[in-house]
């Protein structure tokens, strides 16, 4: 099923309203849906090159719009996020995360492990909807997407500009794998900066 829901974004990304059908795609997968934006964002740019900036910032914001309803479905249906997270296999780890918080532990390794989600191929609807749960600060979380979401799809965007195939290619091979260390370098050097500052 999955493969075939693939193909079919694939086949949205050549259609004459791409844009719109991204919109949908980076918003429905930030607070449910298992398919990332990527897949529509590489042939899409590879097709229309000079639309690259416009691509990346539909999806960036799109996808944090996404992100908010995802938030408002942890706080609000709680029931309903719960079947997501548990559809995922986090239940386990969101429980965990919200006895630490209770505890007054955990809160600087959410902010990291949200800007992960965000960035990595972890289920971003997962920590969407746990921040919700858990009562996280909107303005932080919304700000955090962002910057997340904005930076993962910048990159994605330009690097299809820039190398077209090529870079599709290793989009289907390496990109996760490459994604992570990214994310946790960024994740790092932000937090020997703020030990450091501190």
């Amino acid at each position: 099923m999955i493969q075939q829901l693939y193909r079919k974004f694939l086949q949205l990304a050549a259609h004459k309203s791409s844009k719109t059908f991204l919109a949908i795609i980076s918003f429905v997968e930030s607070s449910f849906f298992p398919i990332p934006p990527d897949v529509m964002i590489v042939p899409m740019v590879i097709a229309k090159k000079n639309d690259y900036l416009k691509i990346f910032i539909i999806a960036t914001l799109f996808s944090t719009l996404g992100g908010v309803l995802g938030y408002f479905i942890g706080s609000s249906f709680l029931d309903i996020g719960m079947k997501v997270v548990e559809f995922y296999g986090y239940e386990e780890k969101v429980l965990n995360l919200k006895d630490n918080l209770t505890k007054g532990t955990g809160l600087y390794i959410w902010l990291a492990t949200l800007f992960l989600a965000g960035f990595t191929p972890l289920p971003f609807k997962v920590f969407t909807i746990t921040s919700g749960m858990i009562g996280f600060n909107l303005l932080i979380f919304f700000f955090i997407c962002l910057i997340s979401r904005g930076l993962r799809f910048f990159i994605v965007s330009y690097l299809s500009f820039k190398f077209g195939d090529t870079f599709n290619k290793f989009m289907e091979t390496g990109a996760a794998k490459w994604f992570s260390i990214i994310g946790i370098l960024i994740v790092a050097i932000f937090g020997l900066v703020y030990f450091i500052i501190k």
